[in-house]
């Protein structure tokens, strides 16, 4: 069976959920509470991070190297196109969600009012809240505008760079940091990505302590 280690709010742990799950690659998940460094999970990922994907006698880490390995290993459904223009703005786009949206947007928002409470780190930071709060304006007015060009986010066929601002995205949305009728296209996108079967499994998230918003799971919002 395979298996990956995951938390429910983390993006990176989504992103790979929802390729495996777009490939039909069933997997058992399995919770860890990466942050409490388990000497168990040290010797799987001794980044001490997640996702970590045990496939066979493989045990991989990082997110976007999961990917690439499903998509190479499993290449149909297509998560990345054909040409190496198009590959390249898919990935330039996973590194601007999973670098510059984390560290500006989701680091600040869900670590502030989630993380902090279940890690036992103390209160939240307002300096940092409002900090994420005015970043994530800009970030959605800029997946608007390239979704003003294209059908998707990369260009005319769904792609990892979906899967990769959705996986920030819907973490979000759990503790309703998304501001959705402010951006009709942006939440046309997102309403297409929520009833992919593939996303079933995030819908039904369930974190302890922090119940779930009534949008979160509603495909009709």
């Amino acid at each position: 069976m395979n298996r990956l280690y995951h938390y429910p709010l983390s993006p990176f742990s989504r992103k790979v959920r929802l390729c495996l799950a777009e490939k039909k690659i069933e997997v058992e998940l399995v919770e860890e509470r990466y942050w409490e460094q388990d000497p168990d999970f040290l010797r799987r990922n001794p980044a001490g991070k997640v996702p970590v994907l045990k496939m066979g006698n493989r045990t991989m880490a990082d997110s976007t190297a999961i990917c690439e390995y499903l998509e190479e290993c499993y290449p149909s459904p297509p998560l990345l196109p054909s040409s190496a223009e198009a590959r390249y703005e898919v990935r330039r786009l996973v590194g601007w969600f999973d670098d510059k949206f984390y560290h500006e947007v989701t680091s600040k928002l869900l670590g502030e009012r989630v993380f902090r409470k279940v890690m036992g780190t103390g209160y939240p930071d307002s300096a940092n809240v409002k900090s994420g709060a005015r970043a994530i304006k800009a970030h959605l007015t800029y997946i608007e505008q390239l979704l003003d060009q294209r059908r998707w986010l990369a260009g005319n066929e769904m792609s990892l760079a979906d899967f990769s601002a959705a996986a920030q995205l819907s973490c979000l949305d759990y503790i309703s940091d998304v501001d959705w009728n402010s951006f009709a296209v942006l939440k046309d996108w997102y309403a297409k990505l929520k009833s992919r079967p593939a996303f079933r499994s995030l819908l039904a998230d369930q974190v302890p302590g922090f119940p779930q918003p009534r949008q979160y799971a509603d495909l009709d919002f």
